[in-house]
């Protein structure tokens, strides 16, 4: 049985998520997901122009013992996509059309950061280079997702 959230339990969501609130409206009836709350995603920056958060490498891990790179893309389509439906608007949404990840270094514990830079902010396509980080700074992954902006 699936559960029913209301949007008080989206603002706790939210809020546990590090959604700033003056954004808080703009997500309070869908909330960032089942899958960025699994995943343990945190949120310390969020614009168009640039959007920063991190996730465990513990819980999200393969077979291995390393950062599971379906996670690196999980983090990276998270940080653009939401960067894409700031830029889009009110009454416009942000559709991925295409996200593509390089990984340059294995990760096996602590923290990993998602720095989300625009390349591209036009009305109908957006284009955002996310680069993910360990601890110590040095880059893991290097990912570009591109958005289609359509009206809702």
């Amino acid at each position: 049985m699936s559960e029913i959230y209301t949007p008080t339990d989206h603002l706790a969501e939210l809020t546990e998520a590090g959604v700033p609130e003056e954004m808080h409206a703009w997500l309070a009836e869908w909330g960032i997901g089942a899958l960025v709350v699994k995943m343990g995603i945190k949120f310390l920056e969020m614009s168009a122009e640039r959007m920063v958060a991190t996730m465990p490498v513990e819980g999200n891990t393969q077979v291995a013992g390393i950062l599971h790179g379906g996670a690196h893309v999980v983090l990276a389509e998270t940080l653009g996509s939401f960067a894409a439906g700031i830029h889009a608007g009110p009454k416009r949404q942000a559709l991925g059309i295409e996200v593509g990840a390089t990984h340059h270094r294995a990760v096996a514990s602590g923290l990993v950061t998602g720095t989300c830079t625009a390349i591209h902010l036009g009305r109908t396509l957006t284009t955002h280079e996310i680069v993910m980080t360990d601890d110590a700074g040095r880059r893991l992954s290097t990912a570009r997702i591109t958005n289609l902006i359509r009206e809702a």
